[in-house]
């Protein structure tokens, strides 16, 4: 029944919700995807042995791995996330992003998934949700599409841990008035609860949740749409932990 909710809400309110939505869209201001390299290597604070083999992360997502939000690539999530595993474990992370503003799952299947290099990567980070709510996808669809892009990702780069992040709180989304934010908000949880089932189905995968509090405007960017750079580094501190954890109770790659 829960999986329905966003539909038995949004139905009698069709008309208002398409209003602003559309309103939304017209005011919210455009953000660009941020400036930058979408790769490189961070080291740790402490010197490390010159032949010791960087461990490698992979991200693929939607606007928050292009950057948009946040000034430049070196402050988005992926290499915050690198920053924050290469403290932890005092070894050099490389990182790449595939983030594409505006995509969906079946967008990056299609536009971004022929890009994924060929080889070995040891942590990958799927990191989408918020457009698939927005354009209201079934959480059928939604899994169904993200079993694909996993299926791709462990053919192409047979990473050590798969990593499926939760839906943002988008009932919490400054940018979004009411009561359009709380459908979406429903149609995130939703969503994100048809990734938690298919992370638990796949091997050597985790599902993180994103937890944030949105209503704090420090997290989030001047649209109130996106993350701010301290809410990236929040949401990397939590993404480092779950993988640590994940590993810790494995062998390291």
């Amino acid at each position: 029944m829960r999986r329905w909710l966003p539909e038995i809400f949004a139905l009698p309110l069709l008309p208002w919700l398409l209003a602003q939505g559309k309103r939304t869209r017209r005011i919210t201001p455009r953000m660009p995807e941020a400036a930058g390299e979408r790769h490189g290597i961070c080291v740790p604070a402490q010197p490390v042995s010159p032949e010791a083999t960087p461990y490698s992360l992979l991200a693929i997502g939607e606007s928050p791995v292009a950057g948009v939000g946040v000034v430049t690539q070196e402050q988005a999530i992926t290499a915050q996330l690198a920053h924050n595993l290469a403290l932890r474990w005092q070894r050099p992370v490389s990182w790449i992003a595939f983030g594409k503003n505006g995509a969906t799952v079946a967008d990056a299947i299609r536009d971004v998934a022929p890009q994924l290099p060929n080889g070995k990567v040891n942590v990958v980070l799927i990191a989408f949700g918020v457009n698939d709510s927005t354009a209201f996808r079934s959480s059928a669809r939604y899994r169904a599409d993200l079993a694909t892009l996993t299926q791709l990702v462990q053919q192409r780069l047979h990473p050590d841990l798969l990593v499926i992040a939760g839906v943002p709180p988008l009932r919490l989304f400054p940018a979004l008035p009411q009561p359009l934010r709380h459908v979406l908000g429903l149609k995130a949880d939703t969503l994100s609860d048809a990734a938690k089932a298919l992370a638990s189905a796949t091997p050597q995968t985790i599902f993180v949740p994103v937890e944030s509090n949105a209503r704090d405007r420090s997290l989030m960017a001047v649209d109130g749409y996106h993350p701010s750079t301290s809410g990236v580094i929040l949401w990397a501190e939590q993404l480092a932990a779950a993988i640590n954890d994940s590993m810790g109770k494995h062998s390291r790659f």
